[in-house]
């Protein structure tokens, strides 16, 4: 028996149960992503994890779109979804090790994950219309991307950044160009996805400060009352994480998009909100938990420097992220975010002396007091908030 065809063509549906069974190889791929920035608390760390990031953000991306085009989710469609999910695996398992030994399988399974996206849109797309128009030319500089991309893993060091780097410039190339094409978008879809996305880092966040219970409890230890604060302090900010992007900015940022009324719009909306702007959100959420996990191991001690930037930093991508998604949506500034991204930094800058309990129940209450005061200010004003017209 067949799974049916959407009634409407443009009809919104939720995430497919296989879309969420491709998603947990991403929390496979954001541990180890933690992981390397914690053994390699640098510049150049932080650097190549955020390479990594971006070429990891390109196929979950690929297959989101991809997804959102589909009549239903038929079989066929499931099936190629599944072999997606199996090639993902090597790929979160490489990630830690495709700037050395692992180059060769992580580009491959990119790769093949991406071909997968681009048969997905190209068998459940109506060929000589516009959509179809908007699909080939976004898949064909792709491809030039991935030969690029695996071109880049048969290569060493330096040379290796180097063509990665040239992938992503091409596909950022792409994504501009392909904002002229006629898209077909369910903004309920898509915004479902990327909330799911950012679950999944936060869930990042609740590993990393778990690993010093399991670590205290192994050494026989139990809980020494630091290392409890220290948790319930991480527990707090993911908390408040959580709060500040589901509370008010996803449910106003999807139903932006349900008002706009050309497929042109959504996609420009779309790919601007939710491709663009969200990856800097989930990308700041995994630099904080590097820098949790850090913490919570040596509560009494003084953050080193390099965790302290990366917390500061982890929140100034998480607030601007949003703060960048709201502009773009309403063309307001969100303002308690910005101010909060701020006084963060400002903590950190000041607090280096502070041991980690101390430092991180100040970045909590700044960030608490943030949301508080935008709160109010919206049930001031009313909880919606009015688009400009030029959006």
């Amino acid at each position: 028996m067949e799974i049916p065809r959407l009634e409407d063509r443009a009809q919104d549906f939720t995430a497919d149960p296989v879309e969420l069974f491709f998603d947990l190889a991403y929390v496979f791929a954001f541990s180890q992503l933690v992981g390397f920035l914690i053994n390699e608390p640098s510049w150049g760390g932080v650097g190549k994890a955020a390479l990594l990031f971006g070429l990891l953000w390109l196929p979950w991306q690929q297959l989101t779109w991809a997804a959102n085009t589909v009549e239903g989710f038929r079989r066929k469609i499931r099936l190629i979804l599944l072999v997606a999910t199996v090639l993902s695996v090597p790929m979160a398992a490489s990630t830690s090790t495709a700037l050395d030994a692992g180059g060769l399988v992580f580009a491959l399974s990119l790769g093949g994950i991406m071909l997968l996206g681009f048969l997905m849109q190209t068998l459940d797309s109506p060929q000589g219309t516009e959509l179809w128009d908007a699909i080939v030319w976004w898949i064909a500089p792709n491809l030039v991307a991935i030969v690029v991309l695996i071109a880049g893993a048969l290569a060493e060091g330096p040379l290796r950044i180097g063509l990665w780097l040239v992938n992503l410039a091409i596909v950022l190339g792409a994504m501009i160009a392909a904002g002229r094409g006629e898209w077909l978008i369910r903004v309920g879809h898509m915004a479902e996805r990327h909330g799911l996305i950012v679950i999944i880092a936060l869930g990042e966040v609740i590993v990393a400060i778990g690993i010093p219970v399991v670590t205290a409890l192994q050494d026989g230890d139990g809980l020494p009352g630091a290392t409890t604060a220290a948790l319930v302090a991480s527990g707090a900010f993911a908390g408040l994480l959580w709060w500040g992007y589901f509370d008010r900015p996803g449910p106003n940022l999807e139903e932006r998009g349900t008002e706009l009324e050309s497929n042109r719009e959504r996609g420009r909306y779309a790919r601007d909100v939710y491709t663009w702007a969200h990856a800097p959100i989930v990308a700041g959420i995994m630099l904080a938990a590097a820098a949790l996990e850090a913490i919570s191991l040596h509560p009494l001690e003084r953050v080193a420097p390099s965790f302290r930037l990366m917390l500061v930093f982890g929140l100034v991508l998480f607030l601007g992220g949003i703060a960048i998604a709201v502009w773009r949506a309403f063309r307001t500034l969100a303002a308690e975010r910005v101010v909060g991204a701020a006084a963060v930094a400002g903590v950190m800058l000041l607090g280096a002396t502070l041991n980690g309990v101390t430092l991180l129940t100040l970045v909590v209450a700044v960030l608490l007091g943030s949301l508080i005061v935008e709160h109010y200010r919206f049930d001031r004003t009313g909880s919606h908030v009015e688009a400009s017209p030029e959006v």
